[in-house]
């Protein structure tokens, strides 16, 4: 850690106690607990076995430049959320692994690309807002810490967006560079499910950090998944990861484990094809109903063990960032967290 300058403010604040500051590449880092019991360890051999009392900082790295595609200004990692076929909770996933980030400490925005069913302004209770423009730039609507644009706000409610590709490709680009994002740890793309013209407009346009396909444990789902992997594989998009959603169902009564959809689909399919498996998100009542009424369950709900499952997910995603950004070496400038 010292070797790469995550260790910097050494200070002897007394013989019991050693200050110092700890720069994680992310302010999402899952393994802090783990940082502070390994330099209680190192510092134990010293006469006294002194303590640390620590500072965390964070250096979000920056996904690299990549030639021929644009960075989206502020915006240091744009990570796309996408699926092999509709209905396995893709949008609600990103929903709240987007909030989960927030609220561990990172700066986060949604762009909701899924312009066949822009659903993320009902799931963040914002489906009557109305963006605004200044000085030539679309201000996002602001939400539980986060930051969101959606064709949603922009199309009159219950009539289909009915575009052809170069309509669809425009707007992701509108919905790119002519918001205001401001500074942005984190931008998590909603990407319509499938295969299609808006999943090639992002990969072609920007330098996108990598990719999160979402599954349920079914079969059918999974060979679907496994299609999107490939189509990001085929676009030179990293594969971040796979989260397995609607695993398994606790009763809320006796606390019997049932897995309605079967089990392990989602685990298996990121095994054999070689990309991290994120975490199981179990079927609940609670997430849907907290969708429903625009409250996310990560704000309704953020101490309960089913915010921790969600926060674990964004926890392993963040890390899985750090380390691709990390082998690229691009840092920007630290902040406090």
């Amino acid at each position: 850690m010292v070797e790469l300058k995550m260790i910097k403010d050494i200070t002897v604040l007394d013989p019991q106690t050693i200050g110092l500051t700890v720069v994680l590449t992310t302010p999402a880092c899952p393994l802090k607990n783990r940082i502070h019991d390994d330099i209680d360890a190192a510092l134990a051999v010293l006469p006294g076995s002194p303590k640390a009392q620590i500072k965390w900082d964070s250096m979000v790295s920056r996904t690299g430049g990549i030639p021929n595609k644009q960075q989206v200004e502020g915006v240091r990692n744009i990570i796309s959320v996408g699926a092999g076929k509709g209905g396995v909770g893709k949008s609600t996933c990103a929903v709240n692994v987007a909030i989960a980030l927030s609220q561990l400490g990172a700066r986060t925005g949604v762009l909701d690309a899924d312009v066949y069913g822009p659903n993320v302004p009902i799931l963040l209770g914002a489906e009557h807002e109305k963006p605004m423009a200044e000085n030539e730039k679309i201000i996002p609507i602001q939400r539980y810490g986060i930051k969101m644009i959606s064709l949603g706000f922009f199309i009159e409610p219950d009539k289909p967006a009915i575009w052809r590709g170069p309509m669809l490709s425009g707007a992701v680009r509108q919905f790119l560079f002519d918001v205001n994002w401001g500074e942005l740890d984190y931008l998590v793309v909603d990407l319509p499910p499938g295969t299609g013209d808006v999943q090639l407009t992002m990969s072609q346009s920007i330098p996108m950090t990598g990719a999160v396909v979402v599954s349920t444990p079914q079969d059918v789902s999974t060979a679907d998944v496994g299609r999107a992997i490939q189509m990001f594989n085929t676009l030179k998009v990293p594969n971040l990861g796979l989260i397995e959603n609607m695993s398994y169902f606790l009763c809320p009564h006796c606390g019997e484990r049932t897995e309605i959809f079967g089990h392990g689909g989602a685990k298996a399919l990121a095994e054999r094809m070689n990309i991290p498996f994120l975490g199981e998100i179990p079927l609940d009542h609670r997430i849907r109903e907290g969708g429903g009424q625009g409250v996310p369950l990560m704000v309704s709900d953020p101490d309960s063990p089913l915010a921790q499952v969600y926060r674990d997910v964004a926890s392993s995603l963040a890390a899985q960032v750090s380390v691709r950004n990390f082998k690229q070496a691009s840092f920007i400038p630290l902040r406090t967290i």
